[in-house]
């Protein structure tokens, strides 16, 4: 199974390498993109398994209940001009900037990165001028002009400089008075909060309801705040239990609940403190949180997933009713053999696994996803092995398939090169029915070498029993294998 990117969508050439590659089943994710993207993948999908002449399912992922970090307001507009040196500091390269008339959207030939300038004083600009500066360091700077085109004109700097909305250009050529220009469209660092043990981070119900201010000695500094996307969560968590933030990097402890915001003191981070982002998951493992798995918007999508899909996957499930009121909206929408797959991420649907798998054998075609990257937070790293084996016993008693999802080889399909330790965690996949690989830059690459790893292991392995098969390692030069 193969996570699409959003250029599946329109990029046939990609489905097909995929396809190609051995994916068989393509999986789309409900919580990103949008109808017509997804009807455009699956489209994608249908045709390059016709062309290759491959069955190749889809599973559509509902979103689920969305628990996570806000968005955070941006960080301010500074661009920073760097050279390359080597070690002894002598300059490999300069940095470069494009600088073109603000407002416009033409990329300046051989620049990484662009600013806006008044357009007169633009066009007055030639080869060889230089522009002086005061960075947002206070810093003297000066940049060299080095070619002018259609664009605009592309400069270098042999030093360091930060560029702020404040900083202004200065023209310099022998024989003319200097004109300046200021700057505008300086990209904004994206929004981060700075956390550190034994600091406080604020979960409110909107912006406004963090803005109180936290007195510690005789000065006043704001707390860190984020929103929380689901704030329903207050009313059902207690003073003393955990939240894990962001696939479990950054941890803490509820200290106080008020009505519209509750006050988290961070107890895991490393020493030099974490960046929190927006859009980043929030776990709670020791509340009793009583969220429906189906949303109003994952019934909105199931319409549209009921004629796409081969598969839906159920996120967040924790109760037998999660499934039934799965089950019900499939056959209103004329879908009821539509699989079923159960995603395992929630220490409570673990505990309630057995319900659950009773509930799923009541339809055509169900399996289980363990989807360890939530299952590891929720239950704990040091414990995760032991979860995953015990849900593969269970899963096998049940006769169900299981998928063996999350962080597969995905050193390997972002970089191009594996880590020692993910070969061994994809030769431990063996034993499910199937595998996830996450999208990446070396995706088809990943493909390959998993499925190389596979046929090698099943000739040791059956689902969780060893074969115990002849090693032929180590036998000499036509001996019998016996």
């Amino acid at each position: 199974m193969v996570t699409l990117p959003a250029e599946a969508a329109g990029d046939f050439g990609l489905v097909r390498r995929l396809v190609d590659s051995g994916m068989d089943i393509a999986r789309i994710n409900c919580a990103h993109d949008g109808v017509a993207e997804w009807k455009a993948m699956a489209v994608n999908v249908r045709r390059a398994a016709r062309v290759l002449h491959r069955p190749v399912r889809i599973l559509m992922d509902l979103g689920g209940p969305k628990l996570r970090t806000g968005s955070i307001a941006p960080g301010p507009a500074v661009l920073k001009l760097r050279p390359v040196r080597d070690e002894m500091g002598r300059i490999l390269a300069p940095a470069l900037v494009g600088i073109r008339a603000a407002g416009a959207t033409m990329a300046v030939s051989g620049a990484p990165v662009h600013v806006g300038v008044d357009a007169e004083w633009l066009s007055q600009l030639e080869a060889g001028d230089r522009i002086d500066l005061i960075d947002g360091r206070s810093a003297g700077r000066s940049l060299l002009v080095l070619r002018r085109d259609e664009a605009g004109v592309l400069a270098e700097c042999s030093k360091t400089a930060y560029l702020v909305p404040e900083t202004n250009l200065k023209r310099r050529r022998k024989g003319l008075m200097p004109r300046s220009s200021p700057l505008s469209e300086l990209p904004c660092a994206a929004g981060i909060l700075h956390l550190k043990r034994g600091g406080n981070l604020r979960l409110t119900r909107d912006v406004a309801a963090g803005s109180d201010l936290k007195e510690r000695g005789k000065r006043h500094h704001p707390i860190p705040t984020v929103v929380c996307t689901l704030p329903k969560v207050f009313e059902q968590v207690s003073v003393g239990e955990r939240v894990w933030f962001d696939d479990g990097r950054i941890g803490g402890v509820i200290r106080r609940i008020e009505a519209d915001w509750l006050d988290v003191e961070i107890t895991n981070a490393r020493d030099n403190g974490e960046k929190l982002a927006g859009d980043k998951g929030i776990n709670l493992p020791d509340s009793q949180l009583d969220l429906p798995a189906l949303t109003d918007k994952d019934i909105e999508d199931l319409a549209h997933v009921a004629k796409i899909a081969d598969l839906v996957g159920l996120s967040f499930v924790h109760h037998a009713s999660d499934i039934e009121t799965l089950r019900a909206c499939l056959r209103e929408l004329g879908a009821p053999d539509l699989g079923i797959v159960l995603k395992i991420e929630t220490r409570r649907g673990f505990e309630n696994l057995p319900q659950l798998l009773f509930s799923a054998m009541a339809s055509k075609a169900a399996g289980v996803m363990i989807a360890r990257g939530d299952l590891a937070v929720e239950c704990g790293y040091e414990r995760l092995a032991e979860v995953q084996e015990e849900i593969l016993w269970a899963a096998e008693a049940a006769h169900m398939p299981v998928i063996w999802a999350t962080q597969v080889l995905e050193t390997l399909a972002k970089t191009g090169l594996p880590s020692r330790a993910e070969i061994t965690d994809a030769a431990m996949g063996e034993r499910a029915e199937c595998v996830m690989l996450n999208k990446g830059p070396h995706i088809t690459e990943a493909m390959r070498t998993l499925d190389d790893i596979l046929r090698r292991m099943q000739a040791h392995q059956t689902k969780k029993r060893p074969l115990l098969r002849a090693l032929r390692a180590w036998a000499l030069p036509g001996a019998s294998p016996g």
